[in-house]
Parts: structure tokens; C-alpha cells; sequence
């Protein structure tokens, strides 16, 4: 039997005790052996909760237990779930978490240490919840050169970013709605500006390309500035807009970045609505490959990780080989990337031709929006497009093109 200790009783922690429950039959056929709750550790109390009779608010009673072989931790945040993993781990229990920003920040150590202890770091629910991309990255792919990573990587985003398109409404509204439905907090700023989606591409680019991704080093943008006239462009142009998360090899230089982007239609990502998740790869073998399903939520999160506690369980004795060491993996500067852009600038009896002068050849756009232009602009990089509108006045937006 495997005794198994639970870090962290909130949505996610509850959710894995249930999963554990409720399939505890083919959890056990599955593993070859029960797998069996002993501790659950939370400040906070329970009554007449499935696990009253398990809480426990000192975390060193795992970390002593010699009963206790996998830990799970769904505390979330850096600290103190950093030092708790960091001591199990220490300690000869492998450990399987959800915690991206603990997994984006210290996954390269935690990962050495599970090696030097021959257990496991486990963290395939740290992206997408349940949908597996983790553990297809780690072996499935390695036999692939990964080319290209390209995800929408989190659910509230997308969901705000559907209804802006479907209702017609802009960002303020739909955002309103967001937070009376529970899909975004009070305090959205972890995902609409971004850090929730850059913390999950450094992840996958780590794991990619088998180096420590510093997600400080990615160029990080949010939705906050998209409106509704921008989808009625999009639209125009059979495309939709979409917060994605992008690394790219492209001769030996590894870039990476979250912004909105404008998505044709035809392209895996563009039919990936609401609350879904979905994540893009491209393997120079392979090819393209999807990989769709709810990125967030309860149950489907809680699932992901207890399939890391089976995994945890099958491997006692053994570490899993992970690629991703602490040597830092340089990315290359986001103002050398080229990409299209689309831009909207205020109309003035010169803008066509200081458009011209800079751009030269672009594609016009005109949805009978007055008082400003529209253009769609050739492949550039960043810097070069920072040069150009610089000489441009009144600029309204800009959203890449995909």
C-alpha cells in the first residue's frame, strides 16, 4: 500500500482526496496496489469533512513520517511550498504538485534533488489541469527537436476573450461577468495581464529544450487593452484574438513570449473557445500535434495530479529521467522576432502617406470605424516595428499576427 499525504485542502487538495475516493478501485488495478490517504495538512479546520480525521497542521509530521512515500502539494505560491517540497524530497518522498509558480521558479532544483534521492518531482497539472502535456513533452517526444510551442494556456483569458468576440462587448464588462461566474478572481491580474500564461510557457520551454527558462525573461503582454472594435477587425479578416503563450526555435535561437495575437481561422488554436485550453506543438519528425481540454478546474486538475501519484507509486525505487537542468537557457532578445502586425493608428490628412513612408508595403483595412486607419503590416521584427510607428502618430493598438 501506498500512504500518500495531501499539502494544501482548497480547491485542488479537495479535489485529488475525491478523485482518490471516488476511483480508488482502478486507482489501486492501476498502481498494483492501494493507495491510501494518511495525512492532510491545512491551517484550516474541517468539520464533518472526508478528512477530519486527517488534518494535521504541522507539516514536519509528514516530513518525519518514514510511512509516507508521496506527497501531494496544491498550497499554490512560492512559499512556504517551496521549503516543505524541498524537505520531502530531501527526505526520500517523491512529491507531485499543481504549483506552477513553484514548478516555473524551482523546478531545475527540485528535479536534481528527486534524482540525487531516487524519487520523483512530479508536475504534469501545473499546465493545462488535466490535459497532458507534461509527461508527452518528457517521453513521448523525445525523439523529437521540439520547433514550436503555442498555447492558450489559461482559461479565463480565453473565456473573457469569447465573450468579447460572441457578445460584442468590451474587456471591463465581460471581465465583470468573469468574476461573478468564478472564473476570475477578485484580483484578476495574474491572468489578464499575462503571468499565469508566462510562468506555464517557461515550463514547457524548459522542458522543451532541457534548461532553466527564467519566466522574468519573457516578454509578457495582457488582454486589458483589447476592445471590441479590434474583434470586429479580426472578423473582417477571418481571424479571431487570442492570449498565447509561444516559445520558437528558429536557427538555434530559442525566443518566447505571451501576447495577444490575432488567430486565422483554419489553425488548430482558432476553434479552442471559453474556458479550454489548448497547446500546439511542433516537432521537425512529428510535426503538428494538439493537445485540447479544460485547462483549470477541480476535478479535472485533480485528476492530472492523482495520475502523477499513480506514476510516483509504479516508480518506487526509481527516478524518471527529466531534462531540464539549472543551466539557464539564453533566449534570444524579443525585439529580434519578426511577426505581422496589425495596426490601428488615428486618421489625420497625412497618415496614408507617413504610413507608406514607413511601412511601405502593407495590406489597408476598413471596417467604417471613423476617424482612424487600419493596416495590416509585412513580416518585421519588433524593433524595427518600435522604429517605424515611432514616426507614426497617434497609435490606437497593435496586436501581433499569427
Amino acid at each position: 500500500m501506498s500512504k500518500v499525504a495531501v499539502m494544501g485542502y482548497g480547491t485542488i487538495g479537495s479535489g485529488v482526496v475525491e478523485v482518490l475516493a471516488s476511483n480508488s478501485g482502478v486507482i489501486a488495478e492501476r498502481t498494483g496496489e492501494a493507495v491510501e490517504i494518511k495525512y492532510v495538512l491545512d491551517l484550516r479546520d474541517f468539520p464533518g469533512s472526508p478528512v477530519e480525521n486527517l488534518l494535521i497542521k504541522d507539516y514536519k509530521k509528514i516530513v518525519d513520517d518514514p510511512e509516507i512515500e508521496i506527497v501531494v502539494e496544491t498550497m499554490g505560491g512560492v512559499n512556504p511550498a517551496y521549503m516543505f517540497v524541498k524537505e520531502c524530497l530531501e527526505n526520500g518522498k517523491s512529491v507531485c504538485t499543481s504549483n506552477k509558480e513553484l514548478v516555473a521558479s524551482h523546478g531545475a532544483e527540485l528535479i536534481a534533488i528527486a534524482k540525487d534521492k531516487n524519487v520523483n518531482f512530479l508536475f504534469e497539472a501545473s499546465v493545462g489541469g488535466g490535459i497532458p502535456i507534461i509527461r508527452p513533452i518528457n517521453q513521448s517526444l523525445t525523439a523529437e527537436v521540439i520547433e514550436e510551442i503555442t498555447g492558450i494556456l489559461n482559461g479565463t483569458t480565453n473565456f473573457i476573450l469569447t465573450k468579447m468576440r460572441d457578445a460584442g462587448a468590451d474587456f471591463e464588462d465581460v471581465l465583470k461577468e468573469a468574476q461573478e461566474l468564478g472564473y476570475a478572481e477578485r484580483n484578476p491580474e495574474a491572468d489578464v495581464e499575462g503571468y499565469d500564461a508566462c510562468r506555464k510557457i517557461a515550463i514547457l520551454t524548459s522542458l522543451a529544450y532541457g534548461k532553466q527558462v527564467d519566466y522574468n525573461d519573457i516578454y509578457t503582454e495582457g488582454i486589458t487593452k483589447i476592445t471590441a472594435a479590434d474583434f470586429k477587425y479580426a472578423k473582417k479578416m477571418n481571424s479571431t484574438i487570442k492570449l498565447v503563450g509561444r516559445s520558437k526555435m528558429e536557427d538555434g535561437k530559442v525566443s518566447a513570449m505571451v501576447s495577444p495575437v490575432l488567430v486565422k481561422q483554419g489553425h488548430p488554436l482558432y476553434t479552442v473557445d471559453d474556458v479550454f485550453n489548448g497547446i500546439f506543438v511542433k516537432g521537425n519528425m512529428l510535426g503538428d500535434s494538439m493537445f485540447y481540454g479544460k485547462g483549470a478546474g477541480k476535478l479535472p486538475t485533480a485528476s492530472a495530479v492523482v495520475a502523477d501519484v499513480i506514476e510516483a507509486a509504479r516508480n518506487k525505487g526509481s527516478n524518471i529521467k527529466v531534462l531540464w537542468d539549472s543551466e539557464k537557457l539564453a533566449l534570444q532578445d524579443y525585439k529580434d522576432v519578426k511577426n505581422k502586425f496589425f495596426v490601428r493608428v488615428k486618421e489625420t490628412p497625412s497618415i496614408v502617406d507617413e504610413v507608406n513612408a514607413n511601412f511601405g508595403q502593407i495590406v489597408p483595412l476598413d471596417i467604417g470605424i471613423e476617424g482612424e486607419c487600419a493596416f495590416l503590416t509585412d513580416s518585421i521584427t519588433e524593433r524595427e516595428f518600435e522604429s517605424k510607428i515611432a514616426n507614426v502618430p497617434e497609435l490606437i493598438t497593435r496586436i501581433r499576427v499569427m
